[in-house]
Parts: structure tokens; sequence; C-alpha cells
């Protein structure tokens, strides 16, 4: 963005350079935990990808700006509901089968 201002001697030219804040570990942990929840039925890779999607995001939270890692955070708990959720059915029919 430029701004001309016109003093009594001539023209000055002033620039202003506006640089954007990023949050490369927010970022990385919504990336994550979003490939996590649906990848997250490969046994041992999946929850790799979730742990680690989880805590970057809950790093990046004290970071500005907060928007994704908000977002990946809410997400990786979401798929820890559902990873309970599913094991919880496996458990219950394998004791069922028995």
């Amino acid at each position: 963005m430029t701004d001309l201002q016109n003093s009594g001697h001539g023209s000055q030219r002033q620039i202003i350079v506006i640089q954007r804040q990023s949050n490369g570990l927010g970022t990385a942990g919504f990336v994550l935990a979003l490939i996590a929840v649906f990848l997250g039925w490969i046994y041992f890779f999946g929850w790799i990808l979730w742990f680690i999607g989880l805590v970057l995001s809950f790093i990046g939270m004290f970071k500005r700006p907060r928007g994704l890692a908000i977002a990946g955070f809410v997400i990786s708990l979401i798929s820890l509901i559902l990873l309970i959720f599913v094991v919880g059915a496996i458990v219950a029919l394998i004791g069922l089968s028995r």
C-alpha cells in the first residue's frame, strides 16, 4: 500500500508494508487432525497423526492467529470421541460373541 504525502518542498513517498502473521504450528496441527479423521481407521498410523495434530494444535492455540489451531484442536477432540466410540463398539461386539 502506498500513501503519497505532498509537502512544500516536493513530494515524498511513504511505503507502508503490512506483514501478515501466520501460525505454522496451528496450521500443521489442523492439517494433521483433518488427515487423521480420514485415516484414523489405520491402526497405528492414524493414531500417531491424531496425537501429533492434537499436540501441535494445542501449542498453536497460544500463538496468533488462533483460528486454524482451535479448529484443529476441536477436530482432534471429536476424533478422540469417535475413536473411543469405535473401540468401545468393537470391544462390545467381541464380548457378545463369546
